[in-house]
């Protein structure tokens, strides 16, 4: 192994397709997070789904046998909810989210608006799973408006159980510039920017972090936007020959998180 990644003294770790899939942990992901302890090594859980809060993701992953503190984990839709923030004071959104990421706004200060015709800061896209027309209508005639628009993340689908996807931001950010001709300021993977916010929270230096994801398009290529190494492991959506035909291209590849762990302890 090379020196770049053995000096890693914090791997960012995506979730769904990589550490789990759908409500199973992946063969080798307990061992994976022995083998860092061992090594004197960190970890954060770095998901750009946003249908869920932190919280959530910490019961859901001590319901498959994975204990961690939930400060271990960031999600698209905390990132989102500090992004916003920082560009203004009371800002007022208009959200599509299911009811996690609704709280996960209410809970950072930020007030939701339901209907289009009150005054709005911002229309936000998030993984929203109880989405209507009615939602989809009004946040394109908000956006048409000029109002300010972000999604939390681009992914197209999200993976689960037995090689099966659900739709997920991205087919609705599609939806949406079908109607509009825009598209937003995503704020999660792939943007750098994410990566800024990770160093700020946590203290951290980029030079000591490593990604480690199963997309191209989001998880390997927040590693080159942000100029960190990037690890593809081959459990979820993208394969070998998804490498060979993209221009986007890891810095190593994985069968598995087991495997990168055994090549760490080498």
């Amino acid at each position: 192994m090379e020196n770049r990644l053995k000096a890693v003294k914090c791997f960012l770790l995506d979730m769904d397709g990589t550490f789990y899939l759908g409500e199973e942990l992946l063969k080798g992901s307990l061992e994976f997070l022995d083998i860092l302890a061992r090594e004197e090594k960190e970890f954060i859980f770095l998901t750009n789904n946003s249908s869920k809060t932190r919280y959530h993701y910490q019961e859901k992953l001590k319901n498959m046998g994975c204990q961690v503190e939930a400060d271990r984990i960031f999600t698209s839709g905390e990132a989102t909810t500090i992004h916003i923030k920082a560009l203004m004071d009371n800002p007022r959104v208009y959200l599509l989210g299911n009811e996690f990421l609704e709280k996960e706004f209410v809970d950072s200060g930020i007030q939701l608006v339901r209907d289009k015709d009150e005054p709005v800061d911002f229309v936000v896209v998030g993984f929203d799973t109880t989405l209507t027309y009615k939602k989809l209508w009004d946040a394109c005639d908000l956006i048409r408006e000029g109002i300010p628009y972000l999604a939390t993340h681009p992914d197209f689908n999200c993976p689960l159980e037995g090689k099966k996807v659900m739709p997920d931001v991205g087919a609705i950010i599609d939806f949406i510039e079908a109607s509009t001709g825009l598209r937003p300021y995503i704020i999660g993977k792939p943007n750098a920017a994410l990566i800024d916010c990770i160093c700020n929270k946590y203290d951290l230096e980029k030079s000591e972090l490593a990604i480690v994801g199963d997309r191209l398009y989001t998880d390997i290529l927040t590693g080159l936007h942000s100029g960190i190494p990037s690890v593809l492991v081959l459990t979820g959506e993208a394969g070998p020959e998804d490498v060979r035909n993209s221009p986007i291209h890891p810095d190593y590849i994985y069968p598995s998180l087991l495997d990168l762990g055994r090549d760490l302890e080498r």
